[in-house]
């Protein structure tokens, strides 16, 4: 993408990076700090140009669309997104998968996938400090900071607009892998709980089951489970080890949904149990235990089959390996 002209008006022809965007939303993205209100007020004036005409912020502009920008002139100041981007160092992560469309990864617990509320910057921003080189890199989805595991970065706009459209009609297969604390009584199950998103009287971002809320369905598989023992040592009678597969994707759905059946996930500071998770710690549990573990997604561009895999971490795989030589499996 060539730089805005300050002096006269520019000229672009859309590729297929851009194509598909309303044109508002393109040009708040490459002219960089104009407010919103002024490029609508541009495009409404009849300055902004789409294939020699008039347009609409709402327009949408295709590959090849001949797109004419007047002088403009862009605030000094940087946006926060763009001091967060330079203050994140440059960081690789595990790949799992990549090709020129798709890069997925396995994201490490601890880590934010972007910056904001809080957070100066996340995956995103290192990923695209350590490829200076890159055209393309988006979030397709994401995944809580304390969650580790099989994160999709999409590296052409037209394979985040596939995706984003798979995603919506729940078509990506994503499996879990959590620890719940308390006891299952069936080996297998479905949780079809409507969620409900809510910010608590301290700011945070909460879901909680309500009629309110959006359908949102999960499937338990109980893998493991554990019991007596080494568990009684610290005051805890049971855990299970359950595979989760999501047939929807809500905000924090298998935390809420885990906890419903009252088997919080071990670790978990906004869901879970608060003592348990002081007791696991001493066992050795210092973080949450949730992972996504497999994606069975069709390539976005391609639509060969992809199933990705990722195993537990080392040290989620230690503390149940820990509990199984202790002979806690019952």
């Amino acid at each position: 993408m060539q730089p805005i002209s300050k002096d006269s008006a520019s000229f672009f022809r859309i590729d297929d990076e851009a194509a598909g965007q309303r044109l508002d939303n393109y040009l708040i993205k490459i002219l960089k700090g104009v407010p919103k209100s002024h490029i609508h007020r541009i495009i409404r004036a009849g300055e902004v140009r789409l294939n020699k005409k008039r347009c609409k912020p709402d327009s949408r502009i295709q590959v090849g669309d001949l797109l004419r920008i007047p002088p403009v002139r862009t605030a000094e100041k940087q946006r926060p997104s763009e001091n967060r981007a330079q203050a994140a160092p440059a960081r690789k992560f595990d790949i799992v998968y990549e090709d020129d469309a798709l890069l997925v990864i396995n994201k490490p617990s601890g880590t934010a996938v972007h910056g904001g509320s809080g957070v100066s910057f996340g995956v995103i921003e290192q990923i695209r400090r350590a490829r200076p080189e890159a055209r393309y890199l988006e979030l397709v989805h994401r995944l809580d900071k304390d969650t580790s595991g099989l994160l999709m970065i999409a590296k052409k706009r037209s394979a985040l607009v596939k995706l984003h459209e798979a995603i919506r009609n729940d078509h990506p297969k994503k499996i879990y892998l959590a620890l719940g604390v308390g006891k299952l009584p069936n080996d297998s199950f479905h949780v079809k709980l409507p969620l409900f998103k809510y910010t608590s009287a301290q700011g945070e971002k909460m879901v909680r089951v309500s009629e309110d809320g959006q359908s949102a369905h999960t499937i338990f598989r109980v893998l493991n489970r554990f019991s007596d023992g080494l568990l009684h040592q610290v005051g805890l009678s049971h855990l299970t080890l359950v595979q989760a597969t999501l047939k929807t994707g809500r905000t924090h759905q298998i935390r809420v949904h885990l906890q419903s059946q009252d088997c919080p996930i071990a670790g978990d500071e906004r869901y879970g149990n608060y003592q348990a998770n002081k007791r696991l710690q001493k066992l050795g549990l210092k973080r949450m235990f949730l992972h996504a573990a497999e994606l069975h997604l069709d390539h976005p561009l391609t639509g060969e089959p992809l199933h990705l895999k990722t195993e537990l971490p080392q040290e989620l795989a230690q503390f149940v390996l820990m509990l199984e030589n202790a002979g806690e499996a019952v």
